[in-house]
């Protein structure tokens, strides 16, 4: 929740229109004066907007200050709503919670924090949308200062996570007296050492009806203890559905803030375990409870597990521990037409979250100032797509955060289908939307594609002609607007005039035809002529052309595909 706090009337018109755009997110606080509704905000939220001059929120929230993990964000906006200035939590949502308000209001965010000027990973951050814990967060800003000034860091980690690029001073070969370690064991304080927990452990339980919530955290405790596994590394426990009401068992998951995942009882005896017991089959319909149940949960939330601590036993409960190998990313990137400012914010935050790129090369020559320092850019060229989709995906397989990028809109003749052809059950997936060259053509020519239309590729490379016309054929007969892309190269040149052919069989000769060449580049050409007077010979390979329905018109200059709508 998002308390946001206002002392004056322009403050208070500022956080009414906070609310109106975020009415999930705001709640405004009050009190009997601006001191006091800052207060309640910093008891009662994990953010804070405040409509203060920074130095009047020092003063009130100083006596307040914990720790900058447990804190909340705080951001200082100005009356006249000029700047959006972090003060507290920074890298605890402060300085994203900046830009969004540059977004909402039209402030500027002014960042302080290095790591951000420097457009480096944040160690205080790092790995904390995984679910990543510091083991000592004293060791961060001395680890912190020599990951900034160029100093080798050593990083070591037990497992391969999905992570964002480090500089290139941090590396695993580096001859460092500091290091960065992820891992889920338990390591003996260091001066040297930054350790981060992740959440790869999963601790099965079984028990008997009635059990005791402390014999069941005890008994996790020691089990844990004796395997030296740090509990911040614990992701959630698991058991039977029968049990899935235990007091007991739903008890100690409560005091360790942990979700309880539940399997039926015929998922968890094809569980291959090394202590089956036919008295447990016997009552529960499997022959293991907790190791069964810690294999199958870890192996549902990562692409492998393995036992790490066996069945253990005290007079009412059992309990077993799991490590799940952690699956990769891969981020599906479109980039718009080319303008920077067409590039979704999102998809700027993807790169920037990548630890490898993968694109055109001539795509990521337009974003390389986008990506963070020490991340590995692997760019290829033209004709060469099956070799990137693979390459992203196998680099994805193999733990990492990966971004695939391409023009427009990744989904669309673009990098999403032939990687996805690719992709298993093994890496998570996701797709950041682009604006398409369609998109971008068709709003510099006015709205062609106001009502339904259709998307057509004219390249054969990979669909036979015979195919491509048949679908022209049919768009032509459904008078539906048509958009081509690929129309026309050196080796490929009589497509698109047949395709116009085809089309003009079933429209008139006034119907608009637009030709944008290097749609939203700053080289763009917008033509807007008719299906009668189109010269193809004016197309290329970064030309999308757009043919109009039977019903669209020119109005004004403007190619318009009428919506239908009837005005009284």
């Amino acid at each position: 929740m998002i308390g946001v706090v206002a002392a004056t009337a322009a403050g208070r018109a500022a956080a009414a229109a906070l609310a109106e755009r975020w009415p999930e997110e705001v709640r405004l606080c009050t009190g009997a004066g601006p001191a006091d509704a800052l207060r309640e905000a910093w008891r009662t939220c994990e953010q804070i907007v405040a409509f203060l001059a920074v130095g009047a929120a020092v003063r009130i929230l100083a006596p307040l200050l914990g720790h900058k993990t447990t804190d909340p964000a705080v951001v200082c906006v100005d009356e006249t709503l000029r700047f959006a200035v972090p003060v507290v939590g920074g890298h605890h949502g402060a300085n994203e919670l900046a830009r969004r308000l540059a977004d909402a209001l039209g402030c500027t965010p002014v960042i302080t924090t290095a790591s951000d000027r420097r457009n480096v990973t944040a160690l205080d951050g790092y790995g904390a949308d995984l679910g990543f814990t510091v083991a000592d967060p004293d060791m961060l800003p001395r680890v912190g200062a020599a990951v900034l000034s160029g100093d080798p860091v050593r990083l070591a980690a037990d497992l391969t996570w999905p992570l964002p690029a480090l500089p290139p001073n941090v590396r695993p070969d580096a001859d460092a007296s500091l290091t960065i370690r992820i891992t889920d064991r338990l390591r003996p304080a260091s001066a040297g050492e930054l350790v981060y927990h992740p959440p790869s452990l999963v601790v099965g339980v079984g028990s008997a009806r009635g059990v005791a919530a402390d014999e069941v955290d005890g008994l996790i405790g020691r089990a844990l203890a004796e395997a030296g596994l740090a509990p911040a590394s614990v992701r959630c426990l698991a058991t039977v559905d029968r049990k899935a009401d235990e007091a007991g068992i739903v008890a100690a998951a409560r005091r360790r803030d942990l979700p309880v995942l539940t399997f039926p009882a015929e998922e968890l005896a094809a569980e291959d375990v090394p202590h089956p017991s036919p008295v447990v089959r016997a009552a529960v319909g499997t022959p293991s409870v907790a190791e069964a149940a810690a294999l199958r949960a870890a192996r549902s939330l990562g692409r492998a597990a393995e036992l790490v601590v066996t069945k253990r036993k005290s007079a009412g409960a059992t309990v077993a521990v799991a490590r799940l190998v952690p699956k990769g990313r891969l981020i599906l990137v479109g980039l718009g037409p080319g303008a920077r400012d067409l590039i979704a914010p999102r998809a700027v935050c993807a790169l920037r979250r990548a630890s490898i790129v993968v694109g055109l090369d001539r795509y990521l020559d337009r974003i390389r100032d986008l990506l963070r320092p020490g991340t590995r850019v692997l760019a290829s060229g033209l004709g060469r797509e099956e070799e990137r989709a693979r390459g992203a995906v196998a680099h994805a397989r193999e733990g990492h955060a990966v971004a695939l990028v391409g023009s427009g809109d990744a989904g669309i003749y673009a990098m999403a289908s032939p990687a996805l052809e690719f992709a298993g059950e093994d890496i998570d997936v996701e797709g950041v939307p682009g604006i398409t060259a369609a998109v971008a053509a068709a709003h510099l020519l006015g709205a062609p594609l106001g009502h339904d239309h259709a998307y057509i590729s004219l390249s054969d490379l990979h669909t036979p002609w015979e195919v491509i016309e048949r679908r022209i054929r049919a768009a032509a007969e459904g008078d539906f607007t048509v958009c081509f892309y690929n129309p026309r190269s050196r080796a490929r040149d009589w497509q698109l005039p047949k395709a116009l052919a085809v089309l003009a069989e079933h429209r008139p000769p006034h119907t608009p035809v637009g030709v944008v060449r290097n749609a939203g580049r700053p080289d763009q050409e917008v033509t807007l002529t008719t299906l009668a007077e189109a010269d193809p010979r004016r197309v290329d390979m970064v030309t999308v052309v757009l043919v109009g329905s039977s019903r669209s018109r020119i109005v004004a200059g403007r190619f318009v595909t009428p919506r239908g709508y009837r005005w009284a």
